[in-house]
């Protein structure tokens, strides 16, 4: 799901394994190594809350930066995640 902050791919595994992972990139385009590590921690942070609970048994999950993720509140940022993980969930 494509939303302004971010992108959220969700690949089932198949490997029996029910384990939920989580990854992160964010492209140079974005910004330096600062903008790009500090998107990363807001990132990794929406993942500890909401996709460990919510995410998809057995599979990876990678969110995708984009330009207006450092510009959105982080409050936004998880509504948007909540409902990229629901509409994923379908």
């Amino acid at each position: 799901m494509v939303t302004p902050g971010f992108i959220l791919l969700v690949h089932p595994r198949s490997d029996g394994d029910d384990r939920i992972r989580a990854g992160y990139t964010v492209t140079k385009k974005i910004g330096g190594a600062v903008v790009r590590n500090r998107l990363k921690r807001r990132f990794r942070a929406l993942a500890r809350d909401l996709i460990a609970a919510k995410g998809a048994p057995g599979a990876d999950h990678v969110l995708i930066g984009r330009d207006g993720a450092l510009a959105r509140d982080f409050t936004a940022l998880r509504d948007d995640l909540e409902r990229a993980l629901a509409k994923a969930a379908r």
